[in-house]
């Protein structure tokens, strides 16, 4: 069978308003800002480490797509979490749960969640597998 998905593209998440999703991602979260087109309400940040990029805009009317606010389980890593959340933190961002260690069978790791100005969440893990 011949594959249907050959890479990851990008990650778009909708926004309320452009202007402090651009100081959360570029300031509070350090992301290098790749493109903003101020007449659409579109930027985009490079992911470190990959050639995937995290795109935002304010969603139209008639858009699809899920509202602002609503996106998780979008996972970035970091070694140190706890140290990660609290620079985060100390920028000004929002942690919506408190790094906790987490123990599987075949792995432990660390995990913690922040949230842009909308309430899009996203993990910060040192998971490796």
């Amino acid at each position: 069978m011949d594959e249907v998905i050959t890479a990851l593209y990008a990650v778009t998440v909708h926004v309320r308003d452009i202007r402090p999703a651009r100081k959360f991602y570029g300031e509070v979260l350090g992301l290098k800002e790749i493109s903003y087109d101020e007449k659409s309400n579109r930027a985009s940040f490079a992911l470190p480490g990959t050639s995937t990029v995290l795109r935002m805009h304010v969603q139209g009317p008639d858009e699809g797509g899920r509202d602002p606010g609503t996106v998780s389980g979008i996972l970035f890593r970091h070694p140190d979490p706890v140290a990660a959340c609290e620079e985060i933190r100390r920028r000004g961002g929002a942690i919506a749960n408190e790094p906790r260690g987490v123990e599987l069978p075949t792995s432990g790791f660390v995990l913690g969640v922040v949230a842009d100005p909308d309430g899009n969440e996203f993990i910060i893990t040192n998971r490796n597998d």
